[in-house]
């Protein structure tokens, strides 16, 4: 793990707090972890049938998964690393897109996009995700700032409507939470070939594409999730695979311990940049 010690913020960046988000933010992390992430995201049905059911095409991951993926990484940027005015300007981009994400009569759940409680759901995955991946990749970081970790992580959601009483006061609470929320965890059929044929698979891209990535990606969504889901989705794992699973994410996390940080935090800092000269020019942040 990199000097836990505090430091003064670099040149360029907003302050201390942001410089400290710095230290467990990893773009490989990210990018490995993205599929898993999302099929938890959509293990609680109403997030799930919200995707499936999704009306706005322009954002649909199986239709344009790499614009899908890029919004996806902008927010995560906007929420730990932009200004309130970043977030204030993603949060009304978002809702444009989030006003035509409602169930209808023929939905079997009932749902809204702008729902906190699906929405916090969907912060506590990407916390989740944070937090797993600086377990895998530097073996966790100390008491401390892992509470400021957790703390920061809230931004996941109040960026959006979830207000900020409602995330879990601490970790025991979040895992209290956590824990109680595994419990409406389940996929429909519609959903869970979905997941296994669009993010598992990675059913949007070319053929090509799909038998160079399919298994690694295959291996690595696996991995990251927690057994209940595999579990769900009918996924193999085991012993072997996960030993084999944190051999490699402990290399990883070597080999980014020691990278610059511009690199470490690739394409964070260069996606927050894009939404910002974007939004200089008056175009469309999602």
């Amino acid at each position: 793990m990199p000097d836990r010690a505090p430091t003064a913020p670099r040149p360029g960046t907003t302050d201390a707090a942001t410089d400290r988000r710095h230290r467990y933010m990893s773009g490989p992390a990210a990018l490995l972890g993205g599929p898993a992430n999302v099929i938890m995201q959509l293990g609680l049905p109403p997030v799930g049938r919200g995707i499936i059911e999704s009306t706005v095409t322009s954002g649909r991951f199986d239709l344009h998964p790499r614009k899908r993926g890029k919004t996806t990484l902008t927010y995560l940027a906007v929420a730990l690393l932009g200004t309130d005015e970043d977030r204030d300007a993603f949060r009304a981009a978002v809702d444009t897109s989030h006003r035509h994400v409602r169930s209808t009569e023929r939905s079997p759940v009932r749902y809204n996009a702008f729902d906190p409680r699906l929405q916090l759901w969907v912060a506590a995955c990407l916390y989740r995700g944070t937090a797993d991946s600086v377990a895998l990749l530097f073996g966790g970081i100390d008491e401390h700032d892992a509470e400021e970790m957790y703390a920061d992580c809230a931004r996941f959601g109040t960026t959006l409507q979830v207000r900020a009483d409602m995330w879990p006061a601490d970790r025991d609470a979040f895992r209290e939470y956590w824990d109680s929320m595994l419990a409406e965890i389940s996929f429909d059929d519609e959903v869970r070939r979905y997941l296994l044929d669009q993010v598992v698979d990675l059913g949007p891209y070319h053929p090509i594409q799909r038998v160079a990535f399919r298994r690694i990606n295959r291996f690595f969504t696996t991995g990251y999730l927690p057994q209940q889901f595999r579990d769900e989705l009918g996924l193999d794992w085991g012993p072997r695979r996960q030993r084999a699973f944190e051999l490699v994410m402990r290399s990883i996390g070597r080999a980014t311990a020691v990278l610059p940080t511009s690199w470490r935090l690739y394409p964070f800092e260069g996606y927050l940049n894009d939404m910002r000269e974007r939004r200089a020019q008056g175009k469309n942040l999602v």
